[in-house]
């Protein structure tokens, strides 16, 4: 049975992160684990499917940029939320691609405007945060609280600082592809 154009791109997006998800980008848990304990946080929010597929899918632009895993050592920003929502746009819509491309913003507006947020991020989002602008001025604060999607980016920034425990063994993979071929555009 041929798969539908849905589950054709669902299929290319699951297979990049079969194939590539062993890979590291900084923190002590590989591209898979991260994606999957993000997804399961926003499941256990009671977040809807759209949120829990931009959770699982919020770091595949990682695995897509061609700078290296060692970017973030080497003092480059490879905007890997830009890369993965661009991609991700091919068949979802902004309910699950904005809070992906806002994720990074979202960082930036938590470490300006949350105390003690900044005190709790990991060595590798200090580090790419540096590189990503560093915490909000109030004039990118208060630009960025003016987006659609502010609220699902906070959360799915939450969901993401939550989702690098080591040894965690939430659900795999294909326990999220109905919702994600649910929401994605047949055509």
């Amino acid at each position: 049975m041929t798969p539908t154009p849905a589950e054709a791109f669902i299929d290319q997006v699951f297979s990049l992160l079969s194939q590539h998800g062993h890979l590291h980008y900084g923190e002590d848990v590989n591209q898979l684990e991260h994606a999957l304990q993000t997804a399961h946080h926003a499941r256990l929010d009671g977040a809807d499917d759209a949120l829990v597929i931009a959770a699982l899918l919020h770091d595949i632009g990682h695995l897509m940029q061609k700078l290296g895993e060692d970017a973030a050592d080497r003092g480059l920003d490879d905007r890997h939320e830009d890369i993965g929502a661009g991609y991700l746009a091919r068949a979802f819509g902004p309910e699950v691609t904005e809070p992906i491309r806002l994720h990074v913003a979202a960082k930036r507006y938590l470490a300006a405007r949350e105390p003690g947020y900044f005190e709790q991020l990991s060595r590798a989002s200090v580090q790419s945060l540096a590189l990503q602008g560093g915490p909000m001025t109030e004039a990118e604060a208060e630009d960025f609280l003016k987006e659609p999607f502010v609220e699902p980016a906070i959360r799915l920034r939450r969901y993401d600082e939550a989702g690098k425990v080591v040894g965690a063994e939430p659900e795999g993979l294909e326990a999220f592809r109905a919702s994600a071929v649910a929401l994605a555009k047949a055509d």
